[in-house]
């Protein structure tokens, strides 16, 4: 399939971006308007964009339906301040309800039962169940467009930080599982951001990868490890050496398949595969230096 924007539907063209580009996290906004009228809504046109000074950007777009604007854009505009609430999975569906287009002057706090905390440094309220609130100062203003579906860049400057310490570690960092964060995918797809879903992947190698240009064209052409694996291997500093043969499970292969070369070399690859799943990198590279020979 084929996409060029502008052939196709707005509303069906919103479809395939927010399918495509997931997770999302979720910015949930809280201002209020002149009267002093709390407005909670989520946005999950959102993410974090630097640190000295904390930039902050959500997008409240225009309606696709009817080219109107939403009211947290409209209180944005009056007021320059706003509370960014982080979402986890015991608020996904008090945030859902927050989400209707309640008419302007309704107070979403108590529509969808969250619990407004006063801010120390901006107007509007912090909601109290979220595991982090972020007090933000309105910078600037990014209109992308005046049709529906145009964004509005909300920028934002974090000038006050709370967070709940029940998700913090030993150490004080927060704990992926214990924030248990959700993020917006399409249609009406969300994604837990907690549990198997979590998962580690280090920092590339300081000292250079070799690449995975450099691995071995028979590692390299391998039909048994995928990407992910060569990836690993690509990350190593350099080819070990070949150290003399220790490994039971590898002289099991040898023995086994002695009169046959292709057998062997994917029982290797298998058992590498194995070894680099389990982190064992070193031994995994000793299975497929065996298969060299």
């Amino acid at each position: 399939m084929k996409i060029i924007p502008g052939e196709i539907k707005t509303a069906m063209l919103h479809g395939y971006l927010l399918g495509a580009v997931a997770p999302r996290p979720i910015c949930f906004a809280s201002t209020i308007d002149n009267e002093g009228v709390s407005n909670l809504s989520p946005f999950s046109f959102f993410n974090v964009f630097g640190a000295k000074p904390p930039i902050l950007i959500f997008s409240p777009a225009r309606r696709v339906r009817d080219n109107t604007v939403k009211h947290t854009l409209e209180n944005v505009y009056a007021n320059k301040e706003v509370v960014i609430n982080m979402v986890n999975y015991d608020m996904v569906q008090q945030m859902n309800l927050a989400s209707c287009e309640y008419p302007k002057g309704v107070d979403e706090f108590l529509k969808a039962g969250f619990t407004p905390l006063a801010s120390e440094m901006v107007k509007p309220f912090r909601v109290k169940e979220s595991p982090v609130q972020l007090e933000c100062k309105v910078l600037q203003v990014v209109e992308t467009g005046v049709e529906g579906g145009a964004g509005n860049l909300v920028i934002c400057e974090v000038v006050c930080m709370h967070i709940d310490d029940n998700i913090l570690d030993a150490a004080g960092k927060i704990d992926p599982n214990k924030i248990d964060l959700v993020a917006r995918m399409g249609a009406d797809y969300y994604c837990r951001a907690s549990g198997a879903a979590v998962f580690e992947v280090p920092k590339p190698n300081a000292s250079l990868g070799i690449g995975i240009d450099a691995l071995p064209e028979h590692v390299r052409m391998s039909k048994v490890l995928s990407g992910n694996h060569l990836g690993i291997l690509g990350n190593c500093s350099a080819i070990p050496k070949r150290e003399d043969l220790n490994d039971k499970r590898v002289k099991g292969l040898l023995d086994l398949y002695k009169n046959d070369l292709m057998a062997r070399n994917e029982g290797l690859h298998r058992y590498a595969k194995t070894l680099i799943e389990s982190g064992d990198i070193d031994k995994a590279w000793q299975a497929l230096l065996v298969c060299a020979n």
